[in-house]
């Protein structure tokens, strides 16, 4: 615990606890509509915005919001319109935005070690200014995502049903979307762009295991980001590795965990009860082979 005594091990635990807490409670709405991989596709557009940051001599992480939120929002409106073409639109808006990612960064004077800290994360490149970031903006997103919980939960479960309801199924899909947005460009620092999509839905996934309501689940899921982030950067500060790989192992082995664990806890449960005998009743006649 000593490495935690030093001013930028505390930056990138804090960073981490935040997006470790905001990025369930976002991903939780993305599990529900089925969208798990879109915070994979909307890095890939933050990376765009990353290459044109260092390209112009301008704040990476401020270009990268705008990129991605404008990349969102297509995303959104590509969905929305629901054709058939709408996949091959978001691959191609996906590849395009990695490759323009690259061959910006290329262009500009940043070196491969740049390049890799925003793919995969870094624990020494997290300043003060870039905390305040991640702290105003992952507070008002977990903030949103809680307050907004009833409304955004309808729209997930029946888009249809909502929109009857009278709820501005159009504003909320968007708040989904630009809150994505966000959620990526701000954990770029501490989790990497490539990653942080796991940390959106694995937890997810894991409290799935052992909860059945959704307040529960999201609370579970929470609490799981929150081990996650402060583990992974721990074990990425003890053993040199890449925060957002440390953080998204620990994530899945969590889930591992979890799902063998809850698999025999119902095995046994299923031994333990012997299942009733039936038993007929008066008036029923039970027929036999003659």
């Amino acid at each position: 615990m000593e490495l935690f005594q030093y001013p930028y091990m505390q930056r990138a635990l804090i960073a981490a606890l935040v997006i470790g807490l905001a990025a369930p409670a976002l991903g939780i709405y993305l599990v529900q509509r089925r969208l798990a991989l879109i915070g994979d596709g909307i890095g890939h557009v933050a990376l765009t915005g990353v290459g044109a940051g260092l390209l112009l001599n301008r704040s990476p992480v401020l270009v990268a919001v705008i990129v991605a939120t404008a990349g969102a929002i297509a995303i959104e409106v590509v969905r929305a319109r629901g054709r058939t073409s709408g996949d091959l639109a978001l691959a191609l808006l996906f590849y395009g935005g990695i490759a323009g990612g690259v061959m910006l960064v290329g262009l500009s004077d940043a070196t491969s070690a740049t390049l890799n800290a925003y793919l995969f994360g870094s624990l020494i490149t997290i300043f003060p200014g870039d905390l305040i970031t991640i702290a105003v903006l992952g507070t008002a997103i977990l903030v949103a995502m809680i307050a907004l919980r009833p409304a955004l939960f309808a729209i997930s479960h029946d888009e249809e049903y909502a929109r009857v309801s009278g709820l501005p199924v159009r504003t909320l899909n968007l708040l989904i979307a630009v809150t994505t947005a966000i959620t990526v460009t701000i954990a770029m620092r501490a989790v990497g762009v490539l990653l942080i999509s796991a940390l959106m839905v694995v937890p997810v996934a894991t409290a799935q295991q052992v909860t059945r309501g959704f307040r529960s689940t999201m609370t579970a899921a929470m609490a799981l980001g929150l081990f996650a982030a402060g583990t992974g950067v721990w074990v990425a500060a003890t053993a040199d590795t890449a925060p957002g790989a440390s953080v998204v192992l620990l994530a899945i082995a969590s889930f591992l965990v979890v799902a063998v664990a809850a698999g025999v806890w119902r095995r046994l449960r299923r031994r333990a009860t012997p299942a009733a005998a039936p038993t007929a009743e008066p008036h029923e006649v039970v027929l036999g082979s003659s």
